[in-house]
């Protein structure tokens, strides 16, 4: 869209944003953040946490730098976010058998707990999101965003 266009478009009361997709996804992003925020509040974890606990139990002994890429973390995020879970002894740091320079990455008892309550926040918060769409909007909805992200 060029920029006449959107001087034309803003006949309506958005000022035309309602025709920026990015717009929207901007809104659907603040919505759904809002409601995984308050779904989580009680465990104090972020998202980016809960994610870190889902792939390192996934992936046990999975090592800083793969985990970084997985997630698409830079090096920095990935060490604060470990090293703050690793302070909550939600996991623990070992060296890699296979690379003495790695370090491996393993839930503890209590990231193990702490996973297994994100995840029943985890369904809550896909139940309320799920609610919106049909399962085949569901699917499409995720094909979509993929095409995005990927």
């Amino acid at each position: 869209m060029d920029a006449a266009s959107l001087i034309e478009s803003n006949d309506n009361d958005s000022g035309g944003l309602n025709d920026i997709v990015g717009f929207h996804i901007r809104l659907a992003h603040g919505a759904v953040y809002r409601h995984f925020v308050e779904t989580f509040s009680h465990l104090e974890l972020t998202q980016k946490q809960v994610s870190v606990l889902w792939m390192v139990n996934g992936r046990a002994g999975l090592s800083q730098i793969e985990l970084g890429q997985h997630l698409r973390m830079d090096r920095a995020t990935t060490m604060n976010i470990v090293n703050r879970l690793q302070e909550r002894e939600y996991l623990r740091r070992e060296r890699s058998e296979t690379d003495g320079r790695k370090q491996a990455l393993f839930l503890t008892l209590a990231g193990i707990q702490a996973l297994a309550a994100a995840k029943v926040a985890i369904a809550e918060h896909e139940k309320w999101l799920k609610a919106r769409f049909s399962p085949e909007e569901v699917d499409k909805l995720v094909e979509m965003l993929t095409r995005i992200h990927d």
